[in-house]
């Protein structure tokens, strides 16, 4: 009799012990996002807390309700198409992607998971979507202006180096989908400032190495660096090779002015906080195909005063007011 009263409680114990872990299995798992963006984790940790704000400004929180899994490529592109597969095979909620690289993997892998890209080229011209209005199919997100963009910079550069008559531009043919566009809109600018531009290509950390040697050599009066995901990921290298070549550059990023760069103009951390709201929409039932595609009208200005010091340029008091960050 005892025995079996025994077995009984320690039936009922051991039932009573499984039940919370039972009823904590049928609860549903939290949807997850993948993020794929070119960098460290470190470089980008003021893009992911605007990527942040702007889910929790549609009720989405991290670690609450959505899962964000960070995949930083750190210029390994070649890991793209196996990431994207893994994504797809575990059918996450949402792909958000910034620059084209990305984005053209995640819609070259998909055509039914949501897609939220932040890209600098006509998302029209990648093919990513039909119209900005209505997008149409499985992708949406953030545009910023290449061309105003790549005229204001050269303008800036110009009223920072106002001197400066030949300026080399620095390319990555290897990004197809976005250099013919960025070359076209660099020598229409440079003609309305009255600038003498001097094409130089790159596609790897030694090409890069071989383009400063050119530099050097033939003395341009400051290079254009134009915006490109692999160049990103060498910023301390072209803050290098500029302080050692002492020549005036200027970049897309705020990363290359971080690192030692003298000047960049571009978009800022307010294109990821769109990524993240449009992200939060579409885990609460909207459709990319619904979204309008977003056009960014906020950019940032910054300065490295001490590499303006280092290379002899006293920045002009009326450039100085207009910067969003001067780097000290």
């Amino acid at each position: 009799m005892f025995d079996i009263r025994r077995r009984e409680f320690i039936t009922l114990l051991g039932g009573a012990a499984a039940w919370p872990v039972a009823a904590r299995a049928q609860q549903p798992a939290m949807p997850v996002v993948g993020f794929i963006r070119d960098g460290s984790a470190d470089s980008n940790a003021r893009y992911m807390a605007a990527f942040r704000k702007g889910l929790n400004e549609t009720g989405a929180i991290e670690g609450q309700n959505v899962t964000v899994e960070y995949h930083w490529l750190e210029g390994q592109y070649d890991r793209l198409p196996a990431l994207m597969a893994d994504l797809v095979r575990r059918q996450v909620a949402v792909i958000a992607t910034a620059g084209n690289l990305p984005t053209l993997a995640a819609k070259a892998a998909t055509a039914t998971i949501p897609i939220v890209f932040g890209v600098g080229d006509d998302p029209i011209r990648l093919h990513l979507v039909a119209s900005l209005a209505r997008p149409g199919g499985n992708a949406t997100g953030t545009n910023f202006f290449n061309a105003e963009l790549t005229a204001k910079r050269l303008r800036l550069l110009h009223d920072l180096v106002p001197k400066a008559v030949r300026v080399a531009v620095l390319l990555n043919p290897a990004n197809a989908s976005s250099t013919e566009s960025q070359l076209q809109i660099v020598q229409e600018a440079a003609s309305t400032v009255g600038l003498q531009i001097q094409i130089l290509n790159a596609t790897s950390i030694g090409e890069i190495d071989a383009a400063f040697a050119t530099l050097e050599r033939e003395r341009p009066d400051a290079l254009f660096v134009a915006g490109d995901a692999f160049f990103v990921s060498r910023a301390v290298q072209f803050a290098t090779l500029t302080a050692r070549g002492r020549i005036p550059a200027t970049y897309s990023r705020r990363d290359y002015v971080a690192a030692g760069g003298l000047m960049s103009y571009g978009t800022g951390a307010d294109m990821f906080r769109q990524v993240g709201v449009y992200t939060g929409k579409i885990l609460k039932g909207a459709k990319p195909a619904d979204l309008p595609v977003v056009q960014s009208t906020k950019f940032e200005f910054v300065i490295n005063l001490q590499t303006a010091r280092s290379l002899g340029i006293e920045v002009p008091p009326g450039v100085l007011a207009i910067a969003d960050e001067v780097i000290e």
